[in-house]
């Protein structure tokens, strides 16, 4: 069973005092939701590592963009420190997303990629989808369009054409500005 994961992330007791909006995007440039997430207060910084690199994407005054694009298997948060600098790019590969009465969610296929601003990329949680596949939390469909998905994206990458990730600031701009 894939788990259910909402964009204000309700329950997250990290989160202190949150202001919150989403809205449905349709542009030449991105089709689908975004949301904003202001971790106006937080319980203590949370702090990252990839290859060394030691990244915090949790504290006072950051904030979470998460896109939705329409018919993708995928979303992508964008995470901005305090003084609005990008820290990176987490892209969760699901089976789909949607928006109910709790706002916009996502059906988690566990496998995920980071993108840092210098472009280095990795696939992360590959353990944990190859476990959900074993234990039989997924079948072998949704292990297999995770697997699709995520290569298909690292392909982007690799070509420089994942253009949603340029759009972050733009979108995070205009969204600040309908905050609750």
């Amino acid at each position: 069973m894939v788990i259910r994961k909402y964009g204000e992330r309700p329950g997250w007791s990290r989160i202190l005092k949150r202001r919150y909006t989403f809205v449905e995007i349709n542009s030449e440039q991105f089709t689908g939701g975004a949301s904003l997430l202001h971790l106006v207060e937080t319980a203590k910084p949370l702090w990252v590592s990839y290859d060394a690199k030691k990244i915090c994407i949790v504290d006072h005054g950051y904030m979470w963009l998460q896109h939705f694009p329409t018919a993708e298997n995928y979303t992508v948060t964008t995470m901005f420190d305090q003084n609005g600098k990008v820290v990176q790019w987490y892209i969760d590969i699901c089976d789909k997303h949607g928006i109910d009465d709790q706002g916009p969610w996502w059906d988690d296929l566990f496998l995920d990629i980071i993108v840092l601003p210098s472009g280095d990329y990795f696939l992360v949680d590959e353990e944990e989808l190859e476990e959900a596949l074993h234990s039989g939390r997924i079948n072998q469909e949704k292990y297999e369009l995770a697997k699709h998905v995520a290569h298909k994206i690292m392909d982007e990458l690799k070509g420089n054409n994942m253009n949603l990730l340029g759009l972050s600031v733009h979108h995070k701009n205009e969204l600040t500005a309908l905050l609750k």
